[in-house]
């Protein structure tokens, strides 16, 4: 099983959202991620930037 970690990127600092992330599904208002053992958090206003496979993250950024 593969998961991942999501982080919110501003100017040039990241901040951690999600470890072992399971699901990421975009939304119109955002990004919902779940986790296996959590609830889906929805991070509103957020958009995927980029994806680092070998890092094993998604980076999001504020939806412009």
């Amino acid at each position: 099983m593969c998961q991942i970690s999501v982080v919110y990127q501003q100017q040039d600092k990241e901040e951690l959202i999600a470890e072992n992330v399971s699901l990421l599904e975009v939304e119109n208002n955002g990004v919902k991620i779940s986790t296996l053992f959590e609830e889906p958090k929805l991070i509103e206003g957020a958009a995927v930037s980029r994806i680092d496979f070998l890092a094993g993250k998604v980076i999001l950024t504020n939806k412009l």
